[in-house]
């Protein structure tokens, strides 16, 4: 999740002043973005009030990014391997607030690991789901397979590589517009929050995929494209601070932590 060039200085010398302190450490891992297109209708009717689809020179995207969570820990503690590790899949639009902030809405986040799903909901209230996972390397390339638990025995599959040498987005580009985004957006409790992270700015390469599927899009009420990702793209990983949850006020800055 990250800003523009632009506004990413702002955003670390302004509002990280602002965010308090980091709560979590973490990193991610071996992270694959696939992309459609689709009809902003039919997005726009997925946002809670207080946020509008982010459109790249007309066009409305939905997101597919997958990757592993690794030594995830509250500031000031160590990573434990019981709950520490852990894989996630999900499912995101690109929107902004009513101060025209980038940022990210999540329609779900399937996730193997049931103590993260409980405290992602509980902490930073965002949509986690109880997930079945795999991930693997097969010959050059990384595999992930996800089964939402509830939701039958049908198995999201992914496996991919990198085509070329990765690189920093171009600041107009449309993977600088769906990758580089630092804030997120959740309803609580009838309220709008706002999550903000920090990491390195992502060193990404398009990806070639041999496989692929659109299911978690209809695990969320989206449509399931008939058609291969658009746009695919993977990525090493990056190391990333984590901030506490705010409240969006009706005018002006975060009013500070929930």
């Amino acid at each position: 999740m990250s800003l523009s060039a632009t506004a990413r200085p702002r955003l670390e010398s302004q509002e990280l002043q602002t965010a308090g302190r980091p709560v979590m450490h973490q990193t991610w891992n071996e992270l694959f973005f696939l992309h459609w297109t689709e009809r902003a209708d039919t997005l726009r009717s997925r946002l809670p009030p207080g946020l509008t689809l982010d459109e790249h020179q007309g066009r409305s995207y939905m997101g597919l990014v997958g990757f592993r969570m690794d030594a995830v820990r509250p500031r000031g503690l160590p990573a434990v391997p019981w709950l520490s590790f852990f894989l996630e899949l999900n499912v995101r639009l690109y929107v902004r607030d009513e101060h025209g902030r980038p940022g990210v809405f999540f329609l779900s986040l399937d996730c193997d690991r049931s103590i993260a799903v409980w405290i992602a909901r509980a902490f930073f209230s965002l949509p986690y789901e109880h997930a079945e996972m795999r991930s693997g390397t097969r010959d050059s390339e990384r595999t992930l397979g996800c089964r939402r638990r509830g939701l039958g025995t049908d198995v999201a599959e992914y496996t991919w590589r990198p085509a070329s040498a990765p690189q920093v987005s171009a600041p107009g580009s449309i993977e600088f517009h769906l990758l580089e985004r630092y804030r997120f957006f959740t309803p609580r409790h009838g309220r709008l929050m706002e999550g903000v992270v920090e990491h390195a700015p992502y060193e990404a390469s398009p990806a070639l995929v041999s496989r692929w599927s659109a299911l978690p899009l209809g695990w969320n009420g989206l449509p399931i494209p008939d058609r291969p990702p658009d746009l695919a793209h993977c990525c090493r990983g990056v190391s990333v601070r984590a901030y506490p949850l705010r409240r969006l006020a009706a005018s002006g800055p975060p009013t500070g932590p929930a």
